[in-house]
């Protein structure tokens, strides 16, 4: 897919996953730890290429959960990144696309929709792309359908997986009304233990001292944290990462209603643990619970009846900032 100098791929027969968002020959997306290839129904995230943009769904993290049909066991980061996703339609359709004016041929070319279907629990997914040239840069609009196609409820949660690449300097920017986050997780507890709460933007340290959280580290301090916010209101829908050093702002803007947290995971090195390449990257996660756990239950827990579906929309702006 491509609008003026951005272009995205997508690869449907590896979870649907987005590869590269790249704005000229500047790449925006983590790169491969590894190449990638097959993956199996049990093999760890971090077995794989651990790169671009997967969808997590039913669950981040692997986990038990009892249905009516008995215990499913969800795999590392869920289902959807490990399936060949179908196409449901790309570019502009036969019928009637020669009746199409330019401006609507250029939106059709630019749009992508495709399915995948979990094996853990019966459930599947449906996302449709929008890639537009705005007036400051580049929108890419996304919409998700997840259904239960089984003939009993079931639990489920998602979020967006972007691991956007970042350097020493860039910034991440919260709503002002953001002044603190739940720490999920945090290498060598350097933030403290899963569900303790730290200040945003800058935290004391479990060892002492603060960090400045929204300030990118550098690529070698073996950071790695991930933190959630929310639940968040109307007017706290979005995030940002300002990359100077590139020259350009990513903004993640998602429905609070529908999404209600977001989680960050800030990475400079700190993963995977053993030897190998690290991730250097923020990711900004909409996501509808503020645990990684779909076995963790709170007032943030869903469920799908048989053939209940829910739908949520998520946008990403690209726009060039002076250097």
């Amino acid at each position: 897919m491509a609008a003026g100098e951005c272009e995205i791929t997508v690869l449907p027969q590896y979870g649907g996953k987005i590869a590269s968002i790249r704005i000229g020959s500047q790449e925006l997306l983590q790169a491969p730890l590894s190449p990638i290839t097959t993956r199996t129904r049990t093999m760890s995230f971090d077995r794989a290429d651990a790169s671009g943009w997967d969808e997590c769904l039913p669950s981040v993290a692997a986990c038990s959960v009892q249905t009516a049909a008995g215990v499913a066991e969800v795999p590392d980061h869920g289902d959807l990144w490990r399936v060949e996703w179908g196409k449901q339609g790309l570019g502009i359709r036969e019928q009637g696309s020669e009746k199409l004016g330019a401006e609507d041929k250029a939106q059709h070319e630019n749009a992508l929709t495709l399915s995948g279907k979990c094996f853990s629990l019966p459930l599947e997914v449906e996302r449709t792309m929008h890639l537009r040239e705005v007036e400051r840069g580049w929108r890419l609009e996304l919409s998700y359908r997840v259904q239960n196609v089984g003939s009993y409820a079931v639990p489920w949660s998602w979020a967006a997986h972007p691991l956007f690449v970042c350097e020493e300097g860039d910034w991440i920017v919260l709503p002002e009304s953001i002044s603190s986050v739940k720490v999920e997780g945090s290498g060598g507890e350097r933030l403290g233990k899963g569900g303790d709460k730290v200040t945003w933007p800058v935290a004391k340290l479990a060892a002492g001292g603060t960090a400045d959280l929204s300030v990118v580290d550098r690529r070698d301090s073996g950071i790695g944290d991930k933190l959630f916010a929310g639940p968040l209101s109307a007017s706290e829908n979005w995030c940002a990462l300002e990359r100077k050093s590139a020259g350009l702002r990513i903004r993640v803007r998602f429905d609070a209603a529908a999404t209600p947290y977001l989680g960050l995971w800030i990475c400079y090195g700190g993963w995977p643990e053993g030897p190998g390449p690290k991730q250097v990257c923020v990711a900004m996660e909409p996501s509808t619970a503020p645990v990684d756990s779909l076995a963790v239950k709170g007032r943030w827990s869903r469920e799908l009846a048989a053939g209940e579906s829910f739908s949520w929309p998520m946008q990403v702006e690209i726009e060039r900032i002076e250097r």
